[in-house]
């Protein structure tokens, strides 16, 4: 890639991450290298892993990336790390060189498990992923037990009380350094919203609450900006479009794949948000699920303040919608349910 095309990617990357939500202060992907940072991918070899591993290896602020999966990373490693950026790549294929992998790490990304397939739900993927989950948070509680962990591992719903249960019982659970990645479903909204209205996107912000499955991903298009004098109507089909984004392109795909191109670029923005407030940038605010007391539910998926350890403030939900209050009252059962099944799942494995 010629400096010229490398430029253009991080300036399209800064315009469209320009800032997350509404109240989120503008901050563009970085350009500047900092501290030594270490950013570990498990399952870099998938349909997520690959680009996700591509675009942290675009990020000035890594020194060193690990690449994680259970076969094919030697590949993908060798691939990556002829791009002429500042980190040092290596890559590490099965259970036994996980711990080398993960060794050192200031934030882990978890893309591994199966993706979706065309009539799956993300409860559909609990068995498999659920298993995968547990050993990686084992072998992370050993090897890296202060390292940020960003899930994207579906259902995230159940796979982020998987993981705070591991974390628990290894005694390294801070609730501070565990985040659902839901940045796709801002991503989303901030697209449809914008398309909708005829906006530039990349001055679009709509903070997207709850979690990150169906009906309990709630985008609050009443506190988007730029306002947009939009029906009902309107509201509503924005809102299902945003819910149903995963289903869309699992259904365009025919059964070959799910979202992983967009996937891995919501997971590198939000990594990049975790490095960012880890070397003391202010005012990093992302959505993200995470361990939370804005509702009587014990995780939930709202506006974030990052630092230097991590979570440094849930952000309340702000005024909602009358229709935003209904979805928010609807989701909750389903989202709980997803929660119980995750702490269920991990005190009984």
């Amino acid at each position: 890639m010629r400096p010229s095309m490398f430029r253009s990617v991080q300036s399209a990357i800064a315009r469209s991450s320009a800032s997350s939500s509404s109240r989120i202060p503008c901050r563009n992907y970085s350009v500047d290298s900092g501290p030594e940072r270490k950013v570990a991918v498990l399952g870099a070899a998938g349909g997520i892993g690959q680009p996700l591993a591509l675009l942290m290896k675009m990020n000035p602020l890594v020194s060193k990336l690990a690449l994680y999966d259970i076969a094919g990373t030697p590949g993908v490693a060798a691939d990556v790390s002829h791009i002429n950026t500042r980190s040092e790549v290596a890559g590490y294929a099965g259970e036994d060189q996980l711990g080398k992998a993960l060794e050192g790490s200031d934030v882990v990304i978890i893309p591994a498990g199966v993706p979706r397939k065309p009539g799956m739900t993300r409860d559909d993927l609990f068995n498999i992923n659920a298993g995968i989950v547990k050993s990686l948070c084992t072998a992370i509680a050993k090897y890296c037990p202060n390292a940020l962990v960003n899930m994207i591992s579906n259902p995230v719903n159940s796979t982020v009380p998987i993981a705070a249960e591991i974390f628990k019982k290894a005694g390294t659970y801070d609730e501070k350094r565990l985040f659902g990645v839901t940045t796709l479903d801002v991503v989303r909204a901030k697209t449809f919203y914008a398309g909708k209205a005829n906006l530039n996107v990349a001055e679009v912000n709509v903070p997207v609450v709850g979690g990150h499955a169906g009906i309990t991903i709630l985008p609050l298009f009443s506190q988007a900006t730029p306002k947009a004098n939009f029906s009902d109507e309107d509201i509503k089909a924005l809102t299902k479009r945003t819910q149903d984004g995963g289903t869309e392109v699992v259904e365009a795909k025919a059964g070959k794949g799910s979202a992983t191109l967009s996937m891995a670029y919501a997971g590198a923005l939000f990594a990049d948000a975790c490095l960012k407030g880890l070397n003391g940038v202010p005012d990093v605010v992302e959505c993200s699920f995470v361990q939370s007391t804005v509702t009587e539910l014990p995780f939930f998926a709202s506006k974030v303040r990052l630092g230097k350890n991590g979570v440094e403030e849930v952000l309340e939900l702000g005024h909602l919608s009358d229709y935003e209050k209904e979805n928010l009252k609807a989701l909750k059962p389903e989202l709980e349910a997803s929660i119980e099944k995750g702490i269920k799942f991990a005190s009984q494995s």
